[in-house]
């Protein structure tokens, strides 16, 4: 794919690259490291060190970018067992797939520490705020605790517009079939990489490899003929922030069966979407203050908007990514092919109404 991003889309890659053999060197250890955070979801050392990579490499070739994540490292500084297991899982990256990839890592525990609170404490901008990073190191870190699917995601977003998409999925393969569980890990594949450019497609390559010497699958636009043509992507079995009792009755009364691919990561929602396993996706939180939060977001949505799909929230408002690190402007979401996307969230509005949550739509 030829673009004026072609740097940042190499550097990504091998960022990424490096990070699943972090994160997979992790899976089949017993001991994870998880911590619990104040909103309860669980951490890992992984986490932290993907984190620490992701930024250490891309800073170090855009030393003006800013760059946001999910996590911060006051946990690393306050506990130094856990700072020396991330340290060590870091260091594990060869010097040879740092030069063959243009990566680095933190060059001590300090540097490690200020990077990844560097992303912690930063936040993305609106017009004229330049160019800058969001990264979910481990987005799925529920599932991938228990050996299952998870994605790695880096965003470029320029002036708080998405720009770049670059999302690894280290255990599911670029062929997957839906329909896709958590537990559906297809390790032998190798994983794959899905990325995109505004303007420019979207596209699907394996994990492993050189960009120039690895297949690359540009992804078909996205369309369907007629409401009951369309297939779900969602989470269903493990979830605690959907409004119960909406999301299967829009799909009934889309003639669709539910739930389809059965997906807790949200970057990984994303990307199924636009690898064509589902081409729509019906998100209603439980409360109007429950609101989503950039990493799991960004980036994953233009792989899905490049395939030719439509991203609103429940409201039939644009996506804003320029007010923070929770994405406060918007409620929930709604995303179908462009085609399709006003009869469906017509469905979301009638249900929601019919059930007495008219007030979620005001």
């Amino acid at each position: 794919m030829d673009s004026p991003y072609e740097k940042e889309l190499r550097l990504a890659f091998g960022a990424i690259q490096n990070a699943a053999f972090i994160s997979q060197s992790m899976v089949s250890s017993k001991d994870k490291g998880d911590v619990e955070k104040a909103d309860l979801s669980p951490v890992t050392v992984a986490d932290f060190a993907v984190q620490a990579l992701l930024v250490a490499s891309l800073k170090g070739a855009f030393p003006n970018d800013s760059f946001v994540g999910e996590e911060d490292a006051s946990y690393m500084r306050s506990n130094p067992a856990l700072l020396d297991r991330v340290w060590a899982l870091v260091s594990g990256v060869s010097a040879e797939a740092l030069a063959a990839t243009g990566g680095r890592v933190p060059a001590s525990k300090e540097e490690l520490c200020d990077l990844v609170d560097q992303c912690g404490s930063s936040t993305p901008g609106g017009a004229g705020s330049g160019r800058t990073w969001v990264f979910d190191p481990i987005d799925g870190t529920k599932t991938y605790m228990m050996g299952q699917v998870y994605a790695i995601n880096a965003a470029l977003l320029v002036d708080g517009q998405q720009t770049v998409g670059v999302v690894g999925c280290p255990n599911t393969s670029m062929d997957a079939k839906a329909p896709m569980n958590n537990p559906d890990i297809d390790p032998s594949s190798g994983g794959c990489i899905l990325f995109a450019v505004r303007g420019h497609g979207a596209y699907v390559r394996p994990l492993a490899g050189d960009a120039s010497s690895v297949p690359i699958r540009k992804l078909a636009t996205s369309t369907a003929e007629g409401l009951s043509s369309l297939r779900f992507v969602t989470a269903n079995s493990i979830v605690d922030s959907a409004l119960d009792g909406v999301h299967e009755v829009v799909a009934e009364r889309m003639g669709v069966p539910y739930p389809g691919c059965d997906l807790l990561p949200w970057v990984l929602r994303w990307a199924m979407l636009a690898l064509g396993l589902g081409n729509v996706t019906v998100w209603v939180y439980k409360k109007k203050t429950r609101v989503g939060k950039v990493w799991d977001h960004a980036g994953a949505m233009l792989l899905f908007e490049e395939a030719g799909g439509k991203i609103t929230d429940v409201l039939g408002r644009d996506i804003d990514l320029t007010k923070g690190r929770k994405m406060v402007e918007n409620f929930g979401f709604v995303a179908a092919p462009k085609d399709m996307h006003a009869k469906v969230l017509q469905i979301v509005h009638d249900v929601l109404k019919e059930q007495g949550h008219g007030d979620l739509l005001q």
